[in-house]
């Protein structure tokens, strides 16, 4: 079985290299944060940084982390952060796999392996090969940490690394901290506290400008209406036509965030009502933060992995067969890339769906847990 497995992916794995040979790479996201790592050990500004005209965007402390990069030519570079992506695209796979209670004996690397070359061809992950972007790492830090046990005193440290990257992450603190795990939400609320101290003891002048200002630039990370961008404020900026959606974006998200954090706290707390519950509580905070976020490009959307090992998990009827396999649709269509007037202006509205595709889906999900929380806890607890 795992032979096979093995020989299944390696098919599909020379069908992607093929793919993005023909299709090429640029590896912008790459590029830039060499430059970032190149601005650190050089003593240069960080945020005055441009690569393609693109900025730098994330901390300090990342930018620190991002050192090593500077070390190897980039066509090296290219190969190494390939390879490195691929492991953590298993490991992500791997650690889905843990999250969702996979039983171990099912063929286990058999699994992980052919899960591993399917899962190159998922938007979000094709798309973070392309641009040579960190999200499988990050997505590897927090699944880490939420397959850890409750008692584990380092429970924590992986969300707060992770935040301290890329800030986003953090609603997983807050998420730990309403399910009743405080020490392990003070665990990566302190994670998070030292990591950017050190980046400010490091890199003090970059670090007040990161924390003041730029932080709060969001024109720094792109264009809000672009069909890359595949938040809930993005997707109301290409309803409307318009470039900044005001108040109606913003009650939008409010809205959305605020039901999606309840559902997500709602459901980690309701292991005696619902069968991996806090599995599902987690994937629905991180799906609530892609979605209020102001900027989520469609590579920032790996959370797809752990939401496809839940269903698959728990494929077991009709209904649920074809949730899963319209989830795998909607992640391999690509349909944001085929929609017309991809800077997102002028978007017909027959093109709206496909143009937002991944905000529809994230508040499907919400929904759908949410009333399988309402039907599970008036059913009564489940035993398990």
């Amino acid at each position: 079985m795992t032979a096979a497995a093995a020989c299944v992916a390696a098919v599909l794995l020379a069908a992607f290299a093929l793919v993005r040979h023909i299709h090429g790479s640029t590896m912008v996201d790459m590029l830039v944060y060499r430059g970032e790592g190149a601005a650190v050990a050089h003593g240069a500004d960080l945020y005055a940084m441009r690569v393609w005209d693109l900025p730098a965007t994330y901390p300090p402390f990342a930018a620190m982390l991002l050192v090593p990069s500077t070390w190897f030519e980039v066509s090296t570079l290219r190969v190494l952060v390939v390879l490195l992506n691929l492991a953590l695209l298993a490991l992500a796979v791997h650690l889905s796999l843990r999250l969702a209670g996979w039983p171990r004996a099912r063929h286990g690397a058999a699994v992980v392996l052919l899960a591993t070359g399917l899962g190159v061809w998922l938007e979000p992950v094709y798309t973070t090969f392309q641009y040579g972007q960190v999200n499988l790492g990050i997505l590897c830090l927090v699944l880490w940490d939420l397959t850890r046990p409750d008692r584990s005193r380092f429970k924590g440290v992986g969300i707060g690394l992770a935040t301290a990257i890329k800030i986003t992450p953090g609603l997983l603190t807050v998420y730990l901290l309403l399910t009743g795990r405080v020490r392990a939400a003070l665990v990566s609320a302190g994670t998070f506290l030292t990591a950017g101290l050190v980046g400010w003891l490091v890199l003090p002048d970059a670090s007040f400008g990161f924390w003041t200002r730029y932080l709060w630039d969001p024109s720094r990370v792109g264009t809000t209406v672009i069909m890359d961008n595949q938040s809930l404020r993005g997707a109301v900026c290409r309803l409307l036509d318009v470039n900044d959606p005001g108040v109606l974006g913003l009650a939008a998200s409010a809205v959305v965030g605020t039901l999606g954090l309840a559902v997500a706290v709602l459901a980690g707390r309701s292991a005696r009502y619902m069968r991996r519950a806090d599995a599902w509580g987690a994937v629905c905070t991180a799906f609530t933060g892609l979605l209020v976020s102001p900027i989520s490009w469609t590579h920032h959307w790996v959370w797809c992995i752990p939401l496809i090992a839940l269903l698959a998990v728990e494929a077991r009827t009709t209904a649920r067969w074809v949730l899963l396999g319209t989830t795998l649709a909607v992640f391999t269509c690509h349909a944001m890339w085929l929609a017309p007037h991809r800077w997102g202006r002028g978007v017909a509205w027959h093109w709206q769906l496909p143009g937002s595709i991944y905000p529809v889906l994230g508040i499907t999900l919400l929904a759908v847990v949410g009333s399988r929380l309402h039907r599970a806890r008036r059913e009564g607890p489940t035993g398990t």
